[in-house]
């Protein structure tokens, strides 16, 4: 069935690219943009809060304070992700794939108008129901975005399509470091630029939103109405291609036939059947963020201060840092088209971790060794380099190759929950680890590594070129599973 499909490989449709480029633009790069803009502005909004606070209540804000505060503003952001990605499994499902894309442009842009206003306003509570709003937005974007396009692309595009989600989150990061430079809107007048310019990418991206498809599994499994799934593929796929919406149409139905379908959360967590399979979802994900991505680029201005340049320049080298990570992404549609999932995933993982213990070792010798500052800046960027072959793009989409359509929203909604609350672990307790341990704060993250190797060798099956119903009996075994 799905062996057969693969052999038929359509030429890309203008309004699958569409929707492919507009989701990711106006939905995963704000997404990104939220993540990176905060950082750069960071001392100039605690002296806007500390004096905001003074003026508007009349009291004066400790050191501590402004600290809790500030942290207030930066994980709250993180618990909406977290929120938004239970949220999404219910929406994907009640109203479809589409709806949840829309409702994540308006999420999206509630939070940049408070954002805009919050300066004007002396409103530090406007800012942080912002940060909560596109944090909900963000979540629904991870759960909702990857299964979105996988179920609007043909068998042999799913794999390029599914690294479009986290090539947009790592190029949002990098424009939100750009936008929010001293030179840019980094200052204490234009902050509130910053923070809210990605609504410009949302207005534009989303304009012909009433053109973008509703996906045609959605339609057919959840809604049982096969003529408008069909026009959807005809849409997608062009009048020519009657062999292949035959092909589609009929593995639809083989699947709609399969009583044994589960969609809620309850029924999808006690089945023995998905344990394996949301088991790799969620630990892809979450390791994803606990393999130290984001713990490197904290790092890295020190790194780069210890190796000569100045606090500025440091910086700079730090964007550009961000923007070799941006580049190496964009080989991700590439390799999803031609490279096997488990090769690269253990290829990255493996490389990923002697890297990751590198750092450690380099960091803790740096002043001993006059050469070991820029061994320390090799290492970072290898890093940084093979992430981007399997840890960075792969969680993103794994899920929509492991699960069929009905069980699909729970685990990408399960899987983007895990994402987002390792995200939260990383960032609340790394800063304290890093005061206690030093350089060895990159060991755990170099351990993550090692077992996101193990599991995928044990226990991942290649999905390349295969149909979801292909896998699933292959991880429906939980840890008793063997896959060859």
């Amino acid at each position: 069935m799905g062996t057969e499909n693969q052999q038929i490989k359509p030429p890309w449709s203008k309004l699958l690219l569409l929707v492919a480029f507009a989701t990711t633009l106006g939905a995963a790069v704000p997404t990104g943009y939220c993540i990176g803009v905060i950082n750069a502005p960071s001392a100039l909004m605690k002296i806007w809060c500390s004096q905001t606070v003074l003026e508007k209540y009349g009291s004066t804000m400790s050191q501590s304070g402004i600290d809790i505060l500030w942290s207030s503003v930066v994980s709250v952001f993180l618990v909406g992700g977290a929120i938004g990605s239970l949220g999404g499994a219910g929406l994907a499902n009640k109203f479809g794939r589409k709806p949840c894309m829309l409702i994540c442009a308006v999420l999206f842009a509630i939070g940049a108008v408070l954002f805009f206003f919050c300066r004007a306003a002396k409103s530090v509570e406007m800012l942080l129901l912002g940060r909560l709003i596109v944090g909900l937005s963000s979540g629904l974007v991870t759960a909702t975005q990857p299964m979105y396009l996988a179920e609007l692309a043909p068998p042999s595009q799913r794999g390029t399509l599914g690294v479009f989600c986290g090539v947009g989150v790592t190029g949002g990061v990098v424009f939100g470091q750009v936008f929010s430079l001293a030179d840019i809107f980094g200052t204490a007048e234009l902050w509130h630029y910053a923070i809210s310019a990605y609504i410009l990418l949302v207005l534009v991206c989303y304009a012909p939103s009433f053109w973008f498809p509703e996906s045609p599994k959605f339609l057919y499994l959840i809604k049982s109405n096969p003529t408008a799934a069909r026009r959807e593929l005809v849409r997608l796929r062009g009048e020519d291609a009657n062999k292949l919406i035959e092909q589609e149409i009929a593995d639809m139905q083989i699947e709609a036939n399969d009583e044994m379908q589960s969609s809620s959360f309850g029924d999808v967590l006690c089945d023995s059947r998905f344990l394996m399979p949301l088991f790799i979802v969620c630990c892809f994900q979450g390791g994803q963020q606990l393999s130290g991505i984001n713990a490197i680029f904290y790092y890295s201005v020190s790194i780069f201060t210890e190796a000569g340049f100045s606090e500025q320049n440091a910086q700079w080298a730090n964007l550009g840092a961000g923007c070799m990570n941006l580049c190496i992404s964009l080989l991700g549609p590439l390799l999803m088209a031609t490279c096997k999932r488990r090769n690269l995933m253990m290829l990255s993982s493996s490389l990923c971790s002697i890297f990751l213990f590198c750092i450690a070792f380099v960091l803790y010798y740096i002043r001993s060794v006059s050469w070991f500052p820029w061994a320390c800046i090799f290492c970072i960027l290898a890093y940084i380099f093979f992430y981007q072959f399997g840890l960075g793009p792969i969680p993103y989409f794994i899920g929509s190759e492991l699960f069929e359509v009905a069980p699909r929203p729970v685990a990408m909604s399960m899987g983007s929950l895990s994402s987002w609350t390792c995200n939260f672990i990383v960032g609340m307790a790394f800063p304290s680890l890093q005061s206690a341990w030093g350089a060895f704060v990159f060991i755990p993250f170099s351990i993550t590594c090692v077992l996101l190797f193990i599991l995928t060798k044990l226990y991942l099956p290649e999905t390349l070129g295969r149909d979801p119903s292909e896998v699933a009996p292959l991880v429906s075994k939980g840890f008793r599973s063997k896959v060859k």
